[in-house]
């Protein structure tokens, strides 16, 4: 008989207990130092035991900030207590970032609504908008009680949908007879309702709540609690989880980068069939975690940032740093010609070049220059065990020709 590939894995000593604590979407019973918001929402919401309508809310923080993860905990708490008390109070939270359209939302939240004697779905396309609409009214009031609306990175939905949708959701009130709702919107961008009309901004900013990034003696205490319960005693070497934190804090306080560390560090631990994890397997976790993050986003950059993003690199082979755009754009343009696309103006490559900063592939940095007006300073930030060079081939083979070419640099004074 052939014996299984996976044979050889499963017989494999194990470090871990439950990995899957150890993941995002595990939600604990405790959630360490965020008590004060948890506080301030559940304030706000216990008006829906009361049969009132909470305010909205606007909950605003970086990304791993643990505002998902709270929101989720007060409210699976709130549904909790509501069954105790027989008051009917519901929660829908919708991830803006995957459904992100107005007629999605809408149908999305019907659709949770659904009652299992009724067959019909709301389409995943094709009804009128205000249809949809009505239909979700119909069914909230056929349920009556109230309930509470989370969008989960509501600022991608603004900026993809405009703020249709949240003049709708927060109007919802004045269209309903036996059920109430409330609002909630996280964000990690703080100004992301100076895209709002001032009439949705009021309705939706009611109370807004800011989380702060963790430090690393607080994420120290989140992996430490993680830690137990999902993985076996004693596996980690001293300075593990404190290296694992430190690294976290570095990245704005990321709670979920924290997590992937230390979870990544005992899976190459055994994997190389060591029985404690190391500082070394958390260095090889964070390259690793880095590379794996950073190849789909070279990949799946459109090509125009592709070549400016070429230009960048080229430069730097060229010994440039603290380019300026001027040289990325004379670089760009040369590129364009070998491959026969048509070049962008100036003006609309200095937006791209803004782009590949905020997805963190370069920093382009704005300083002075006097009397001389202001100039960007830009430098690729791409680890060095990620080959932007081979991922761009590899997605599009015409960049070879881009990287192969020779190129006439500006020289400076």
């Amino acid at each position: 008989m052939n014996r299984n590939i996976f044979d050889d894995f499963l017989s494999r000593k194990t470090l871990f207990l439950n990995k899957e604590i150890l993941r995002h979407d595990h939600l604990p019973q405790i959630l360490p130092h965020r008590d004060s918001e948890i506080e301030s929402i559940a304030f706000n919401l216990v008006e829906a035991l009361n049969g009132q309508i909470p305010s909205n809310m606007t909950l605003y923080g970086v990304t791993g900030a643990g505002k998902t993860a709270v929101t989720k905990f007060v409210c699976n708490q709130l549904e909790a207590k509501g069954r105790e008390k027989n008051r009917p109070v519901r929660s829908i939270m919708v991830n803006c970032r995957q459904i992100d359209t107005q007629y999605r939302v809408l149908s999305h939240l019907g659709n949770s609504l659904r009652e299992e004697h009724e067959i019909d779905e709301i389409p995943f396309t094709g009804w009128p908008t205000d249809r949809v609409f009505g239909e979700l009214v119909r069914r909230m009031d056929l349920n009556g009680g109230v309930y509470i609306i989370v969008l989960d990175e509501i600022d991608h939905l603004v900026r993809k949908a405009g703020d249709d949708l949240l003049y709708n959701l927060t109007s919802l009130n004045a269209s309903l007879k036996s059920a109430r709702t409330c609002v909630i919107g996280i964000s990690n961008d703080l100004k992301f309702t100076d895209f709002l009309d001032p009439r949705v901004r009021s309705r939706l900013g009611q109370l807004d709540i800011v989380f702060n990034p963790y430090d690393a003696g607080q994420l120290q205490d989140i992996l430490r609690q993680r830690s137990e319960g999902s993985l076996k005693d004693e596996i980690l070497d001293d300075g593990v989880i404190a290296l694992c934190a430190a690294l976290a804090a570095q990245e704005h306080g990321d709670a979920r980068c924290a997590l992937d560390l230390l979870r990544v560090s005992t899976e190459k631990a055994e994997q190389n069939g060591d029985d404690t994890v190391t500082q070394r397997h958390v260095r090889m976790a964070q390259h690793q975690i880095e590379r794996d993050q950073m190849i789909p986003v070279i990949s799946s950059l459109p090509s125009q940032q592709k070549l400016v993003l070429a230009a960048v690199l080229l430069n730097e082979k060229n010994g440039l740093r603290n380019i300026q755009t001027g040289e990325v754009y004379d670089v760009y343009q040369q590129a364009c010609r070998y491959i026969g696309h048509n070049a962008l103006t100036q003006r609309r490559v200095s937006g791209l070049i803004s782009n590949l900063d905020m997805l963190g592939l370069i920093t382009a940095r704005t300083i002075s220059k006097g009397r001389y007006g202001r100039s960007k300073q830009i430098n690729s930030c791409i680890p060095n065990n990620v080959d932007a060079q081979e991922i761009m081939i590899e997605s599009e083979s015409e960049m070879e020709e881009v990287f192969i070419r020779p190129y006439r640099h500006q020289s400076r004074l």
